[in-house]
Parts: structure tokens; C-alpha cells; sequence
């Protein structure tokens, strides 16, 4: 099975306003999910999600937090599993290239592994999307 799911994005925005968008908890709260993030090296984080299906909650720790690196862990609550999600930003002509990828999925036992491969890569499917939206209507960057 694919253990890492990768997806990129290029936004006509600076670097700065994406790195923003991905690393301060109150942008992140508004495209993506309620939390008490902190873009900082072993910053211990929670992020909320509430929908149709409930409460999730996503626990992790920040290993790296360097300007355009962002490297954290990921467990699903209700599990002991740990992966990890990776964004890197570089700066282009057109303005931000967003390499993101989230590893160590097959952590995960048997069957649950390909369900979470398939509930994250949809998920950050839906996240970049919301992402665009964001930079577009909030930030107006770029």
C-alpha cells in the first residue's frame, strides 16, 4: 500500500502570507481546523474538528518549525498511531510553490491503513482547496 500522500499548489501570493496561512493558529483556525497551534520546535498542539460525523481531534508535536518548513506529528485521537505532515514553501516566479506531504500511514494495522490513506488524501484535497479560498477572500494576498 502507498504509505505518503504528497500534493502540491502553487498560489500567486508571496511566501509570507502562505507561510502564515499554514503556520499562525488563527489563520489556520479559519481555513482549516479550530486549534491552539504554535509554529514552534516541540510545541505539544491540538487541532478540532467538528462536523456531521462528530468531534475529531488531532494531537501532535512540532519537530520542526523552520520559515518555510513546518514539520509536525499527527495522531488521530482514539489511536496510538503517529504520522507525520510535512509543508515546505518556496518562492517562485508566480509567487509560492506548497509542497505538502503527510508519511507513515501504513503505522496504521491492516484494512485501517488503506481507510486512513484514502480519508487523508481526500481530506488534504479538500484542506488545499480551502487554503486557495482563504488566500483569495481573506488574505486578498497577491
Amino acid at each position: 500500500m502507498k504509505d505518503v500522500i504528497t500534493k502540491e499548489a502553487v498560489f500567486n501570493h508571496p511566501i509570507d502570507k502562505v507561510w502564515n496561512a499554514i503556520s499562525k493558529s488563527e489563520e489556520i483556525s479559519t481555513w482549516f481546523l479550530k486549534n491552539n497551534f504554535k509554529a514552534e520546535k516541540g510545541y505539544n498542539y491540538t487541532f478540532k474538528s467538528e462536523g456531521d460525523k462528530g468531534c475529531h481531534v488531532i494531537n501532535g508535536i512540532v519537530k520542526e518549525a523552520n520559515p518555510y518548513v513546518l514539520i509536525y506529528t499527527w495522531v488521530v485521537e482514539g489511536t496510538n498511531i503517529e504520522t507525520t505532515v510535512k509543508w515546505e514553501l518556496t518562492s517562485t516566479k508566480e509567487g509560492t510553490k506548497l509542497y505538502l506531504e503527510h508519511s507513515g500511514i501504513s503505522n496504521y494495522p491492516g484494512e485501517t491503513a488503506i481507510k486512513m490513506f484514502e480519508s487523508f488524501n481526500g481530506g488534504w484535497d479538500g484542506c488545499l482547496n480551502a487554503l486557495t479560498t482563504y488566500l483569495k477572500e481573506a488574505v486578498h494576498a497577491g
